[in-house]
């Protein structure tokens, strides 16, 4: 059987070495021939721009052309692949997620725009920061660390405008909001009810359900129920797990079952679900 490839970064185990990580397209994608298998990050954060050249990039199903100064937004846990042409310019900074977290302030609506996918236009000032990001990379002055941390921050909060920019903004979330979907990634295979989300989280099942509704319109346990399905589409489309892999790697003990939740979640069969993944247009 072969899941979807889960690794940080060059295949290591533990978070950044650094506080972050540069690279440019060419020096990965040449090892590569230009082309990147479906895969995702457990814990690192990627943020990708073109400077010159072309390519193509598939975010959790969704597919877009990338040409010159366009840029994607990769946050931890989703999977994502990519092709450039050859000779393709531009750099990836990659932050482990604790150390975004860090130095991310709650209340200020970042969060949430950032952890999600996006293709979106760069502009000059972005991509000064990208080479101011690079050039204190490669040294070892005194203070680097500091600055590097400061530049990353500032990225991300240009970044964050720009999805801003070209979307609805989203409202920032509650401390509630973000401790439930914290456990909730580390625990959505478990299927704790909402109760057991509530309890460890010290509050109520009805306070807790009534601030998830407040703030994405969907219940706590609707919210249970659709990050396992998000799970489940993203092992039927990436990976060749068989299906009854995929409903026992997500914690369903009788596949049958698996089927019919997410046959109600979707409104397809995994068997269906899957073809049409197959059959979709990539671009």
């Amino acid at each position: 059987m072969s899941g979807i490839e889960n690794y940080n970064l060059f295949g290591e185990s533990d978070d950044l070495p650094d506080v972050v990580h540069c690279e440019t397209i060419e020096a990965r994608s040449v090892l590569h021939d230009w082309e990147f298998k479906p895969h995702r990050h457990a814990r690192l954060h990627q943020v990708l721009m073109i400077e010159r050249g072309a390519g193509r990039a598939e975010m959790d199903g969704t597919t877009a052309a990338l040409g010159g100064h366009a840029l994607a937004n990769v946050p931890a846990g989703v999977v994502h692949s990519s092709r450039f042409e050859p000779g393709t310019e531009g750099w990836v900074v990659t932050v482990a997620r604790d150390e975004l977290d860090r130095g991310l302030i709650e209340g200020e609506g970042l969060r949430s725009l950032l952890e999600s996918p996006a293709i979106i236009r760069g502009d000059g000032e972005i991509a000064s920061i990208m080479r101011a990001i690079f050039a204190s990379f490669e040294t070892r002055d005194f203070a680097r660390a500091h600055v590097l941390r400061a530049l990353v921050m500032l990225l991300f909060g240009l970044v964050a405008r720009r999805i801003a920019a070209e979307g609805a903004p989203q409202g920032p979330a509650s401390p509630l909001q973000r401790r439930f979907e914290a456990l909730l990634e580390a625990q959505f295979a478990s299927h704790l009810p909402v109760s057991a989300y509530a309890a460890r989280l010290g509050v109520t099942p009805t306070h807790l359900s009534r601030v998830m509704r407040r703030a994405t319109g969907r219940s706590a346990s609707a919210a249970i129920t659709a990050r396992v399905i998000r799970e489940a589409q993203r092992n039927l489309a990436y990976s060749n797990l068989s299906i009854s892999e995929v409903a026992y790697a997500l914690g369903y003990n009788d596949p049958a079952h698996f089927s019919r939740v997410f046959s109600r979640a979707t409104g397809l069969s995994p068997r269906a679900f899957r073809k049409k993944t197959e059959t979709s247009p990539t671009g």
